[in-house]
């Protein structure tokens, strides 16, 4: 409990600084005294300011980890959408509770390198289904690249929005939200079986 604590004071003290002062201008130092820990505790967590950089990426990346366990496809062309929106409402929650951190990522050199990992994320997580499938359109099979790169961009710009619009949804709302235009989308067109319960 103590090493959680810690570490959040030391990404706390991380996002304060590089707001004011940019990454490149910072010492560690400057992050244990904004923190208010000694360079030892710091030194104890993280191997270098690089490392507090790389375990804050790494810290935003698991928000998404939902994915590999959920059971959102039930066979070869159905998808669950109560369990696709449980899973889309706990990955938004982790991060409204902690925008300030995926902020400093998504805002930094690392943004490209998140959106790399997360499009992986969904090829892991979609590429059997997707397989079965063969999404064809006017007799072309559409690549599943294409679609990787279209899910991680709709839901990385849908992220963007929600955490940056004056409109006022919780998590749950955004889910639901994104539930209702996949039941009104292509999707079944596509041969896709969307299951309600």
């Amino acid at each position: 409990m103590r090493v959680i604590r810690t570490k959040k004071m030391v990404f706390t003290a991380l996002i304060k600084l590089v707001n004011t002062k940019g990454f490149d201008n910072l010492t560690v130092q400057e992050i244990a005294d904004e923190a208010m820990i000694n360079r030892a505790t710091f030194y104890a967590h993280f191997k270098d300011k690089q490392d507090l950089f790389d375990q804050s990426f790494n810290t935003v990346l698991s928000y998404f980890d939902e994915f590999k366990h959920a059971e959102i496809f039930l066979d070869k062309n159905t998808v669950s959408l109560p369990a696709l929106e449980h899973t889309l409402a706990n990955i938004f929650q982790n991060i409204d509770n902690n925008r300030a951190l995926f902020f400093l990522i998504v805002d930094s050199s690392m943004r490209n390198q998140l959106i790399e990992s997360l499009e992986n994320l969904i090829r892991d997580t979609t590429t059997g289904f997707l397989d079965h499938l063969k999404i064809t359109q006017n007799g072309n099979i559409i690549p599943n690249e294409f679609v990787f790169s279209y899910m991680t961009s709709t839901f990385m710009g849908t992220l963007n929005w929600w955490l940056k619009s004056d409109e006022k949804f919780d998590p749950e709302t955004l889910a639901h939200f994104i539930i209702q235009l996949i039941e009104n989308s292509h999707l079944t067109v596509l041969g896709v079986k969307l299951i309600q319960d």
